[in-house]
């Protein structure tokens, strides 16, 4: 059965009072002592991309940088991950109309295979359009289906998930125990937050740090920029914020990476965005993304990992394991290995 958000906030609350939230009792020992390099450590990657092209058509990868224009399957994410423990909740590729049946059926295949890293599955839909409470109620009942996700960015018109019909098929979600990712240009938070507040029964994720630009923060740190950033860094700040007031939404740190630049620690880049995010969220609200293979626009996905290690390694080991691990498997019902 999936977490209700009663369940998981429930759960949060008895993890905030007891000052761990660890979903696996032979790490809570260690969770007070000095902070573990997440190299070192299982990994929960809440937003592993995988794609066969032999499989399913991707119509945005003809628009995308190169490298990104080809498959991607386990055996090249075994490759990105090696030296690291990770598992691996599948994130939605947006697939073409008509290859969602297919994507969520070789993700859940995957999902229930243990010789797999991936675990879990966020598959892809249409809420909102006729024919997706049919379709999601087919795959409601699979303990590895844990969400959806439709991009709301890049071919879907602002306003568009405060739609009715879509907001009552988020509520569907919601009664059906299944979360939703909110993947959002910077500029469309607002509906995030409206869309969240009108769904106070359904789970929201907001993916990459609500797209932030890392350029929208280099002038407060006297870092030159090539092009002007994509938004303002002020009312990205207050809408993370308003995000965060809602407890029934989550913040995962994904995605950035991909924006950096080649000229600066990618550290420092980041830094302001990452760390507004895990104050404004708190400890228990707060999982670790990988976005690969779309971070090699930016760097490896053990890159990014060291990445974000470098920028979180002053706050406490507790922290930093619900961050890495514990956060994602309490929220995605994840056993204990």
């Amino acid at each position: 059965m999936q977490t209700t958000r009663r369940q998981f906030i429930a759960a949060t609350a008895l993890a905030a009072a007891a000052g761990v939230a660890a979903a696996d009792p032979r790490r809570v020992a260690m969770a007070n002592e000095t902070p573990e390099s997440p190299l070192n450590r299982p990994i929960i990657d809440t937003h592993q991309h995988l794609w066969d092209l032999g499989r399913l058509r991707l119509p945005w990868l003809s628009g995308a940088p190169e490298k990104l224009q080809r498959s991607f399957g386990t055996a090249d994410f075994l490759v990105a991950t090696a030296g690291l423990d990770v598992r691996a909740v599948y994130m939605e590729v947006d697939v073409a109309e008509g290859d969602h049946v297919a994507e969520a059926e070789h993700v859940i295949a995957l999902a229930t295979d243990p010789a797999q890293p991936t675990v879990a599955a966020v598959i892809g839909g249409r809420p909102g359009e006729d024919g997706f409470e049919a379709y999601i109620r087919r795959f409601a009942g699979e303990p590895a289906v844990k969400g959806v996700r439709r991009v709301l960015h890049g071919g879907v018109p602002r306003g568009h998930s405060l739609q009715p019909a879509f907001v009552a098929d988020m509520r569907l979600l919601g009664e059906l125990g299944l979360s939703f990712d909110l993947c959002l240009r910077p500029g469309e938070l607002a509906d995030g937050v409206q869309l969240a507040r009108a769904c106070p029964e359904t789970r929201f994720i907001v993916d990459h740090c609500g797209n932030a630009d890392p350029r929208a923060f280099f002038a407060e740190q006297g870092i030159e920029t090539d092009k002007p950033p994509g938004h303002d860094a002020d009312q990205w700040r207050r809408d993370i914020e308003a995000f965060a007031a809602l407890l029934n939404v989550v913040g995962k740190i994904s995605g950035v990476i991909a924006g950096t630049t080649s000229t600066h620690s990618r550290a420092d880049q980041l830094a302001p965005i990452v760390n507004h995010c895990l104050d404004s969220f708190g400890p228990e609200r707060v999982f670790f993304g990988g976005d690969w293979p779309v971070c090699l626009l930016g760097a490896s996905l053990r890159e990014w990992v060291e990445t974000l290690a470098a920028i979180t390694a002053e706050r406490p080991a507790a922290e930093q394991q619900q961050l890495w691990h514990d956060n994602a498997a309490r929220f995605y019902s994840l056993a204990a290995r």
